[in-house]
């Protein structure tokens, strides 16, 4: 019994640092449309004014 408390404390461990680093790659995969719309911008002005 104890051993299959310890599996269950260790998987509930890597769990919640797997729902964890999710939401960082979601904010990150966020952060990165929003650079790219940005840079996509500043090309598209730069090129107007050439």
């Amino acid at each position: 019994m104890k051993q299959l408390l310890t599996v269950l404390l260790l998987a509930a461990i890597v769990l919640l640092v797997l729902g964890i680093a999710v939401q960082a790659v979601k904010f990150l995969l966020y952060v990165g449309l929003a650079v790219l719309v940005v840079s996509g911008a500043v090309l598209l002005l730069t090129r107007e004014q050439d």
